[in-house]
């Protein structure tokens, strides 16, 4: 039998390698009714940073009796900053919210901005430039606390819109630069609710990338329609190397009737490994978790396909260090 080939090397214009931040605890469970108990939280944070994950969101510091699924954020990234090269964020709407994450020593804040004007008034109560401006007193509260937890504006429904319909590029640039003029250190583009295509990813990430460089760091994609997988792959050759995504592909958007969920972890780490992009993840460990999870959450609906196909026989898993 004709043993499977190590992984090829990436194509030139892909990066050698790419990160996979999970989001499953935050944007997955705060779409699903259910509240995970803690303990699951805290195995399933320990379970993937074993297989590999080096970067997690872990929740979001946003009133419990609005997302009591999240209630216990601050628990788990104290838990999480106990695991040794754990990169911990979690997502806030405002400056009581980044306060809580600074005070819990957060690797990372993220701040949703929505680049519709619907669906930021929707979501957050706020006009986008109302989000830019919090944005700049989460800054000065950060410097003023001596903190190092850096500030991520994640700009949403940045290729359109269920309740606004189309959101215009220059509209999408303007505010992300708004961002970094007010004190954000990164920057990422979401397709919040599954409207982008590969041609779409790729023209808006070069723009992106043309103003903020190394800054724009991050793509969130949905799989609403299917395309989750190929807009990566558009970002990928843009130069993009980092990415959320759910585990079993759990998650979406209230806003976003119909939608299957966020880009699957494990699929997504399946096409970067297949193509010899380095990911320093075990599948093979992710996918047993992600069976547990299943079991956690019997009788939700969960996406992703590697766990029903298995691996194809030329699949080489990718040598991962102790």
């Amino acid at each position: 039998m004709t043993e499977p080939s190590a992984p090829a090397r990436p194509h030139a214009f892909l990066p050698p390698r790419a990160t996979v931040r999970e989001v499953g605890l935050r944007d997955g469970l705060q779409s699903i009714a259910r509240t995970l108990p803690t303990a699951h939280k805290r195995e399933w944070i320990r379970a993937a940073h074993a297989a590999g994950q080096r970067e997690i969101e872990v929740g979001s510091f946003v009133p419990a009796r609005l997302l009591p699924q999240l209630a216990d954020t601050a628990e788990l990234l104290a838990f999480a900053k106990t695991l040794p090269g754990l990169f911990a964020s979690v997502l806030v709407p405002n400056l009581k919210g980044a306060e809580r994450a600074i005070e819990g020593e957060a690797d990372l804040l993220v701040v949703p901005l929505s680049a519709s004007h619907a669906h930021s008034l929707a979501n957050l109560r706020k006009t986008p430039d109302e989000v830019v401006a919090e944005v700049g007193r989460i800054r000065a509260a950060r410097d003023a606390a001596g903190s190092r937890t850096l500030i991520e504006g994640g700009v949403g429904t940045a290729f359109g819109c269920t309740l606004q319909g189309p959101v215009a590029p220059e509209e999408v640039l303007r505010l992300m630069q708004a961002l970094l003029d007010a004190g954000a250190d990164r920057v990422s583009l979401a397709d919040t609710v599954g409207y982008a295509d590969p041609a779409m990813v790729r023209r808006l990430f070069e723009r992106a990338r043309a103003i903020a460089g190394e800054r724009l760091w991050c793509g969130h994609f949905h799989d609403t329609r299917g395309l989750g997988l190929a807009n990566v792959y558009a970002a990928l050759e843009v130069g993009i190397a980092r990415f959320d995504a759910c585990l079993a592909g759990i998650g979406g958007c209230p806003h976003a009737p119909g939608a299957s969920g966020n880009v699957d972890t494990e699929d997504l780490l399946f096409m970067l490994q297949s193509m010899g992009v380095a990911t320093g993840v075990d599948l093979r460990q992710l996918l047993a978790l992600r069976g547990r999870v299943a079991q956690w959450l019997d009788g939700e609906t969960l996406q992703g396909t590697l766990w029903r196909a298995g691996f194809p026989k030329t699949f080489a898993q990718e040598e991962v260090a102790a």
